[in-house]
């Protein structure tokens, strides 16, 4: 490793201490991939990686697609269905609540994509719920923040992170929320849901004990102002415009009036994609391929573009569902759709255009070859640092999406010159990306849970990052015995 080596990690370390300082990631990540690109003449490289990523469809229609739903969701009431649904058989069983709430998180968290819209809509149910059982806000802020943000988002087709892989390996998103990525998520949430659920019991005792509220677990409108207006900043900059109205705070509606066909509506698009991209025997059905995509002229279609493009059908479709159950709503569904695809576009696919100018630029500095050099000459060492280097650049960066765009092809080489999946070991990075985070204070998610708990962010970072690495080092030990 020369110059040009010396001088990217260099550049590294700085951009971690700008990030660490609260400037934008991906001002940091763009500047640092151009400042490592000049001494090795790659920076029209970068350029092409720029604009290639910007009109990239594997990114920008999945994505878009899936955000543009989420607030569908939100405009419409039908998240909010979904949470009672689930939370209720909470209400009853304080000795679950812990474990019930992060499940609850990690299953709302599979249709929504957004960490951050996540934590937003389940608070408003989980934060009074959990206070009126007596548990002190940081323990209810742990809960909320694991449950959102643990990779609940990575079995739904349409999450940025399966798009990296898809665009590198060509196997379908769909085909990884299928086969890949089950095993290693649900593991990963088993162990952390059990660690984060003993150390409750022992926070709980040892801490000093908060005040609880009176106990009615879902506030009025009045519980709902008062909240909103202990928000500050601090949640107007990170939550999506559509998300700041009167749900955040409390319910306007009786909690014990769950509309059940609402509470399915989320869960639409999920079902579509799986029902179609499930092998032949089992296939329920086929999408034709002129709802999708135009055939070429020898008869065959463009496989990758098909299997995009059908996540975005299938989320149009959800937001039709989502307009026919909520006909009162029905008229400004499309506006709330393309405002959620701009605020996917915005703050999900400038990371990954920005990270993916990153990548390259490291990449042309020589640092991939190194690692895959490292790689080669221990192969043991494949699976742990696939888990944790992503993971502790998200952690640094706040950013899943950044560090599996940015890191995943150095993992890609290395694992095919070994003959290993390269699709397992995205599935891998992806993982490790998501815990990264998951404890980064600096994370939108992190910064979400902690205005909405008021509590300190270093605070939630700290005790969810004990439950996230006990998850991955269980997940690596089982992979490298040939389990997972």
């Amino acid at each position: 490793m020369g110059f040009p080596g010396i001088l990217a990690l260099l550049v590294v370390i700085a951009a971690i201490v700008l990030v660490v300082k609260g400037w934008d990631v991906r001002l940091v990540l763009l500047s640092a991939a151009l400042v490592i690109a000049t001494p090795t003449g790659s920076v029209p490289v970068v350029v092409r990686e720029f604009l290639a990523t910007f009109s990239n469809e594997k990114f920008v229609v999945p994505i878009c697609s899936a955000m543009g739903f989420a607030y569908v969701l939100r405009h419409t009431g039908c998240e909010r269905h979904l949470v009672l649904l689930l939370v209720k058989p909470l209400r009853h069983v304080r000795t679950l609540m812990v474990p019930g709430v992060v499940m609850v998180g990690f299953l709302v968290n599979i249709p929504l994509v957004s960490q951050t819209s996540t934590a937003v809509c389940l608070g408003a149910v989980v934060v009074p719920l959990m206070r009126a059982a007596g548990y002190s806000m940081a323990t209810i802020g742990a809960c909320l923040l694991l449950g959102a943000s643990v990779g609940g988002e990575l079995l739904n087709p349409g999450a940025p992170e399966l798009a990296t892989v898809a665009n590198k390996t060509g196997v379908s998103a769909v085909e990884q929320t299928r086969r890949y990525l089950p095993p290693l998520v649900f593991t990963q949430l088993a162990v952390s849901m059990i660690v984060i659920w003993l150390m409750s019991i022992w926070w709980e005792r040892s801490g000093k004990k908060e005040e609880p509220n009176p106990p009615t677990p879902f506030p009025k409108e009045e519980g709902g102002e008062r909240h909103r207006s202990t928000e500050g900043k601090t949640a107007n900059s990170l939550a999506p415009p559509s998300l700041l109205g009167k749900g955040v705070g409390g319910l306007d509606d009786d909690p014990e009036r769950i509309n059940l066909l609402k509470a399915l509506v989320p869960l639409v698009p999920i079902a579509l994609l799986f029902a179609s991209g499930l092998p032949k025997p089992y296939q329920l059905f086929e999408v034709p391929d002129e709802w999708v995509i135009a055939k070429k002229p020898d008869g065959t279609r463009n496989e990758d573009s098909y299997n995009t493009r059908l996540i975005g059908l299938a989320m149009l479709i959800g937001v039709l569902v989502a307009a026919a159950v909520t006909p009162g709503k029905a008229r400004d569904c499309i506006k709330h759709f393309f405002e959620g695809a701009g605020y996917g576009f915005a703050n999900v696919v400038s990371l990954i255009v920005t990270a993916t100018c990153f990548g390259a630029a490291i990449k042309s500095a020589g640092l991939a070859t190194a690692l895959g050099e490292l790689i080669k000459q221990a192969p043991g060492l494949m699976q742990p640092l696939a888990a944790f280097v992503p993971l502790a650049f998200a952690a640094v960066s706040g950013s899943g999406m950044a560090s599996t765009q940015s890191l995943y092809e150095f993992f890609y080489d290395p694992a095919v010159a070994l003959g290993l999946d390269p699709v397992s070991v995205g599935a891998l990075v992806s993982l490790g990306s998501a815990a990264g985070r998951t404890m980064s204070p600096v994370a939108a998610v992190v910064l979400m849970c902690a205005t909405l708990t008021g509590t300190n962010p270093f605070t939630l970072a700290k005790r969810v990052a004990g439950p996230l690495l006990v998850g991955m080092i269980v997940v690596v030990i089982l992979r490298l015995c040939g389990v997972l």
